[in-house]
């Protein structure tokens, strides 16, 4: 907790690992997940303020292989516009393809067969954006996003346990290790998570002693100490409204924005609020929350995956400070927000339970085979052992397929963006021959049909 360039607060609570007795502690170094966007703005920020790019300048100009759909918003796209999410690509584009285990390179390459909404007129959430935008300005410095963060943040402000680069964290011997809940409400170190492909949008880690630095800069206008760190223009631009994120509810309601690598809003009062989430479903949740009038601060950071705690810690904190007390149950509010999403996000199909009038499924020698795709690949369909198996990616990822009705069947997802069992239905020729395979958890924007061929 910072407040009026002092840090008030630094503490931790709990243990690193679920099992073994070694405690979290401020210089405990934790994922930041999407926490990672506003520290990204603030570097991107410092090339802003070095005269190495602008704001404005446009993406494709800056990483040759970008593009999108449309050919006059691929020559126009600017590093502030994908910051800000406005580009027009859908909801988390590409996050499937890094699922699967494809790298940055393939993932920039394939953006451009995502549909697009309306450019500067649309909001959409996608990590593959900012990730872009990232590394585009980190070619224009001619060096890495992970190089460049070093030098233009990291080490200027002494955030010396702070890193871009997974094998930081994953090497630190004072980490913490993420969790996710069991079926019976107990935790379990489960899944590691590695978001290389989106270090930008998602691939910090940190302390809290670190980001208590970052946390002055910001209140501070740049500077930390006395000294400036990063430019304050450039800077502030990172804290203005650029999109409407969220309409409002209702005629006198107020709307929500994003800024550039923040969300940006205004209480009853007027007073200005910047905040940001991080999420991993693998086993991460954080919340940093501001209010720059009040040059006041908190950054909380978990090792579980997110049911609400981090913002409601940071909720009742800036309740606190504002109101005397919370005025609701964050907690119990903001986490059945997150179960909402992840039940919206789950197939409106039990494919628990096959329907009484079940048809038989084809021969398995009817659904063999390799089909392509322009996005995810070639999936191939084996047999073995009287049990069909699809393998996609470039690893390849295997899953098995379960019969549920005629020809489709459904099998378990898996990875960050995973959302339980999902369809795969096959659709064949008047010869029997199953000629295309439609994925549904793939399909949410139209491009998860593989052909056979």
């Amino acid at each position: 907790m910072v407040h009026k360039d002092k840090v008030v607060r630094i503490d931790g609570f709990g243990k690193r690992q679920v099992g073994k007795d070694a405690q979290v502690g401020p210089d405990t170094v934790f994922q930041l997940a999407s926490l990672s966007k506003p520290l990204a703005s603030t570097v991107v920020a410092g090339a802003v303020g070095d005269k190495v790019v602008a704001w404005n300048d446009e993406v494709a100009e800056l990483l040759p292989d970008f593009a999108l759909k449309d050919r006059w918003v691929t020559e126009h796209a600017t590093v502030a516009d994908l910051f800000a999410h406005r580009s027009g690509l859908p909801d988390h584009a590409g996050d499937l393809l890094e699922d699967l285990g494809y790298d940055q390179e393939y993932i920039f390459r394939h953006l451009r067969l995502e549909p697009l909404s309306p450019f500067r007129a649309s909001y959409a959430y996608t990590n593959f954006g900012v990730t872009a935008a990232g590394e585009a300005v980190a070619d224009a410095a001619g060096t890495s996003w992970e190089k460049l963060s070093e030098d233009l943040l990291y080490k200027p402000a002494g955030m010396d346990a702070t890193s871009s680069r997974f094998s930081d964290y994953e090497n630190a011997e004072n980490k913490a290790v993420t969790h996710v809940r069991a079926a019976d409400g107990t935790w379990e170190a489960k899944y590691v998570r590695d978001p290389d492909a989106q270090s930008p949008a998602g691939g910090a880690s940190s302390t809290v002693r670190d980001m208590s630095l970052w946390l002055r800069l910001q209140l501070a206008d740049g500077k930390l100490g006395g000294d400036r760190i990063i430019a304050a223009d450039p800077l502030e631009r990172t804290h203005l409204p650029e999109v409407v994120s969220q309409p409002p509810p209702a005629p006198a309601g107020r709307a929500g924005f994003y800024g550039l690598g923040w969300n940006v809003s205004y209480d009853d009062l007027g007073r200005l609020r910047l905040s940001h989430s991080g999420a991993f479903a693998l086993g991460a949740h954080t919340n940093v929350t501001m209010l720059p009038g009040e040059q006041l601060g908190i950054v909380v950071l978990t090792n579980g995956e997110p049911i609400g705690l981090a913002d409601a810690i940071a909720a009742d904190f800036i309740d606190t400070a504002q109101h005397g007390m919370p005025t609701t149950d964050w907690l119990a509010l903001i986490g059945k927000v997150y179960a909402q999403t992840d039940a919206a996000e789950r197939s409106p199909t039990d494919y628990t339970e096959p329907p009484g009038d079940a048809a038989d499924p084809r021969a398995d020698s009817a659904y063999t085979g390799t089909y392509r795709n322009s996005y995810y690949g070639p999936l191939t369909v084996t047999e073995s052992d009287g049990e069909l198996t699809m393998a996609l990616g470039p690893k390849p990822t295997r899953f098995r397929l379960t019969h549920y009705d005629g020809d489709t069947f459904f099998f378990e997802t898996v990875g960050e963006n995973a959302t339980g069992p999902s369809g795969v239905t096959f659709r064949g020729d008047g010869n029997g021959k199953a000629t295309q395979v439609t994925i549904e958890a793939f399909d949410k924007n139209g491009l998860g049909t593989f052909r056979r061929g």
